[in-house]
C-alpha cells in the first residue's frame, strides 16, 4: 500500500477516482448527504480504510426521487424520442469499455474478486446488456386485436414505462448488476434511482459520472449510497417510486414486498438460491470436474446461482470429489488486483464470520471435510476453498444459503434420477442448477424437472442479455433479461374507439 490506502496494482485513472470526494448524484450535481455523514470503504483483501462515501438518510432519498420524477414527467427525456434513448443507452456502453480497464480495477478493489474476473464478466457483460437493451428501445410496442363485442370498434394496446424505479444492488457484482437492472429501465423510459451495498460502492458512483458524461439528462439517473436499512427502507417504502428491483438476500427480499405495499409498487425480485448440480456416470468427466468446482469457486462463491449442492452417481463420486478437491488445494488465493489470483476474499469481516459459523455448525453436526474448511491468515478476509461430504438436509450447511466457497457432495444410485430429481428440488429456492451428461435424451428431460428458473447443461453460470434469468419459489419475482426484462419496466394499457 502507499498513498494514504491506495493499493500499488491500483492504476492511474482508478487512483485518481479513488482519491475524489464521493458524494451522491441527484439530478446532475454531485451533493453530500444531508446530514453530512459519512461510511467507511474497506478494502476486503487488506482490512484497510480505502476511502468514504455519503451515508444517506430518507431526505436524500426524498430528493433523487423528486429528481427522477421530474426527469420522468417533465424533463427532455419525457419528450425523447425512443431513437433517441436507445443512442444515449448506446453511448453509455462505449463510455463503460472505453474505461474498461479502471472499472475492472475498481470492482475488484471494492469486492476483493479476482481481476481476471472483472475483466471478464463484469465490464463486457455491463457493455454487451446496454448494447442489446439500446436495441430494444425502439422495439417496445403495443397490439391491435379484433373483439368479440358488436359494433365497429378500432382497441388496441400500448406500453408506456411504469415510471420512478428503485434499483437497489447486492455487494457481490455492484456494477454489472446496476446496469443489468439500469438498462431495460432505461429503454422502456424510466428514470432510476441506483441505491448500491454499502460495502461497495465505488463502482456506482464512477457509472453516475459517466452517465453524465454522456449526455443523459438530469434525473434520468441518479445515485445514492447508504445502508440498507435506511436508506434502501426508505427507498422500498417510497410513495412516490413506482417499481423498485432488488437483488439480494430471500429474507431481505420479503421485507421489500411488504414495504412495496404502501403504494402497490411494481417488485422485480432476484433472491438467494441453493443450486443443485447433478453428475451422470456418463458426464465428460475431464470438462465436468472443472465445471462443477468453477460453479462454486468462482468469485469465492459469492454468487446467488452458485452450485453448491453437488449430486453425483456413485460410480464416479470418488473420483469427481477427489476432483473437485484437487482443483480448489491448486486454487492461487490472494488480493482481487494480482494477477495471478483464482480466488480473492470474501466481501466483508461480516461475510467471514457468517461463512464460518455455517463451516462450524457442519463440523458440528457430523460433516466430514474432504478440503479447507478454515480461516487463512488474519489480514484480509480469506477462507479455504472447501469441499464437505456426510452431509444431510438437516444440517445448516447442506440446506442454507453460506454465500462462500463451500460445496456439500452427495452421491446418489444410478437407477434413481427420481430420487436425485426430488432432492435437487427439495429446497425453498430454485434460481439455477446445471446437469452433466453426455446423454441429451436424460439431460433434457431432467431439466423439464428441476424446479429452477435457469437449468443449464454442461456449463453453469450462464448469462447472457437475450436469456431470461430468474428463479422459482423463494429466489424471486420476474426475469432479468430478455424481453421479460422490459416488461417489467412497461405498463400495458388498452385503448378502446367506437368508430
Amino acid at each position: 500500500m502507499d498513498d494514504g490506502g491506495i493499493p500499488d496494482r491500483l492504476g492511474p485513472k482508478a487512483a485518481a477516482f479513488l482519491r475524489q470526494t464521493h458524494r451522491n448524484l441527484i439530478g446532475d450535481q454531485w451533493l453530500d448527504s444531508q446530514s453530512g455523514e459519512t461510511m467507511a470503504v474497506i478494502d476486503p483483501g487488506s482490512g484497510k480504510l480505502l476511502t468514504q462515501v455519503a451515508n444517506s438518510g430518507a431526505t436524500d432519498v426524498d430528493a433523487a426521487v423528486a429528481a427522477a420524477r421530474q426527469a420522468l414527467e417533465q424533463g427532455p427525456w419525457s419528450r425523447m424520442t425512443a431513437s433517441d434513448r436507445g443512442r444515449l443507452i448506446w453511448k453509455l456502453a462505449a463510455a463503460i469499455g472505453d474505461g474498461a480497464e479502471e472499472l475492472a480495477q475498481l470492482e475488484a478493489l471494492d469486492t476483493g474478486r479476482p481481476i481476471f474476473e472483472c475483466r471478464l464478466v463484469d465490464v463486457p457483460g455491463s457493455v454487451n446488456m446496454l448494447e442489446y437493451m439500446a436495441g430494444w428501445a425502439t422495439k417496445i410496442n403495443g397490439e391491435t386485436m379484433q373483439l368479440g363485442a358488436p359494433g365497429e370498434l378500432h382497441a388496441y394496446t400500448e406500453r408506456e414505462p411504469v415510471g420512478v424505479v428503485a434499483v437497489i444492488v447486492p455487494w457481490n457484482y455492484p456494477l454489472e448488476l446496476a446496469v443489468w437492472r439500469i438498462a431495460p429501465a432505461l429503454a422502456a423510459g424510466c428514470t432510476v434511482i441506483i441505491k448500491p451495498a454499502e460495502q461497495t460502492s465505488l463502482t456506482a458512483i464512477r457509472l453516475g459520472q459517466l452517465v453524465l458524461e454522456a449526455g443523459f439528462p438530469p434525473g434520468v439517473v441518479n445515485i445514492v449510497t447508504g445502508v440498507g436499512e435506511v436508506a434502501g427502507a426508505a427507498l422500498a417504502s417510497h410513495m412516490d417510486v413506482d417499481a423498485i428491483s432488488f437483488t439480494g438476500s430471500t429474507e431481505t427480499g420479503k421485507a421489500i414486498v411488504h414495504a412495496a405495499t404502501g403504494n402497490m409498487k411494481r417488485v422485480f425480485l432476484e433472491l438467494g438460491g441453493k443450486s443443485p448440480v447433478i453428475v451422470l456416470a456418463d458426464a465428460e468427466l475431464e470438462s465436468a470436474i472443472p465445471g462443477v468446482a468453477g460453479a462454486i469457486f468462482f468469485s469465492s462463491g459469492q454468487v446467488c446461482t452458485a452450485g453448491s449442492r453437488l449430486f453425483v452417481d456413485d460410480r464416479v463420486f470418488d473420483r469427481v470429489v477427489e476432483g473437485v478437491a484437487a482443483y480448489a488445494r491448486g486454487l492461487k488465493v490472494g488480493h482481487g488486483l494480482d494477477p495471478a489470483t483464482q480466488l480473492g476474499p470474501l466481501v466483508s469481516d461480516v461475510q467471514l464470520e457468517r461463512v464460518m459459523g455455517y463451516i462450524d455448525a457442519g463440523r458440528r453436526d457430523g460433516a466430514r471435510f474432504v478440503t479447507g474448511g478454515a480461516r487463512i491468515g488474519d489480514e484480509g478476509y480469506f477462507i479455504e476453498p472447501t469441499v464437505v461430504v456426510d452431509t444431510s438436509p438437516a444440517m445448516s450447511i447442506y440446506r442454507e444459503e453460506v454465500f462462500g466457497p463451500v460445496l456439500c457432495a452427495t452421491p446418489f444410485k444410478s437407477d434413481d434420477l427420481d430420487g436425485v430429481v426430488a432432492a435437487a428440488n427439495d429446497t425453498i429456492y430454485g434460481l439455477h442448477a446445471s446437469l452433466w451428461t453426455r446423454n441429451l435424451r436424460h439431460a433434457h428431460q431432467l431439466a423439464r424437472r428441476i424446479k429452477a428458473g435457469n437449468v443449464c447443461i454442461n456449463t453453469h453460470n450462464f448469462f447472457d442479455p437475450a436469456f431470461p434469468m430468474g428463479g422459482y419459489k423463494q429466489s424471486g419475482w420476474g426475469r432479468a433479461a430478455g424481453f421479460a426484462a422490459i416488461e417489467h419496466y412497461t405498463e400495458v394499457k388498452g385503448i378502446v374507439a367506437r368508430l
